[in-house]
């Protein structure tokens, strides 16, 4: 395994809808197993494929249920397919380092997809791990969670990250 290179808000990759994965394969295994342990080296709760500049519909992410690390969890071509209630927390994104605003999110979802075997699947969440996979769904469809704040909190972000990324990318 390995831990790839992040993405940074300003990157396309970021804003392309990612395409359907067609096959869970050796190929798919091993990103799955570099995306796992670049959002632990990053200290990350989730991470989308693109954000590793690989435009598949493809999440991981931490449960938030057990000690951090102890069971990172997976899913392919990841759907919303119920949601419920609204609430509002602070979030973060690995791509848009140092920035956090507060951001509305369906407090509970049944989300479907495959898991790291190819199988179909079905989870529901809340609360932390509703909004973690809804974020990181938000990647694959080229919306970082600055499109969804207000316009006047959008442009104080992006005009922090401007100076950020100078200082990170150059």
């Amino acid at each position: 395994m390995a831990v790839l290179p992040l993405n940074y808000m300003g990157d396309k990759v970021l804003r392309k809808k990612a395409k359907e994965v067609k096959e869970v394969d050796k190929e798919l295994e091993t990103l799955i197993g570099d995306m796992i342990e670049t959002m632990y080296d990053k200290q990350g709760v989730g991470l989308a494929a693109n954000q590793v500049g690989v435009a598949r519909r493809l999440i991981v992410f931490d449960n938030v249920g057990l000690p951090y690390g102890t069971e990172p969890m997976v899913l392919v071509n990841p759907s919303i397919i119920e949601a419920e209630g609204k609430c509002q927390g602070e979030e973060g994104c690995l791509s848009i380092p140092e920035l956090v605003e507060v951001v509305e999110r369906a407090e509970r979802i049944k989300v479907a997809g495959l898991d790291r075997q190819g199988q179909p699947v079905e989870l529901e969440a809340e609360g932390l791990a509703a909004r973690i996979i809804q974020h990181e769904i938000d990647h694959l469809d080229g919306v970082l969670f600055v499109d969804r704040v207000s316009p006047l909190k959008r442009n104080i972000l992006v005009s922090k990250w401007n100076k950020i990324r100078k200082e990170l990318v150059g």
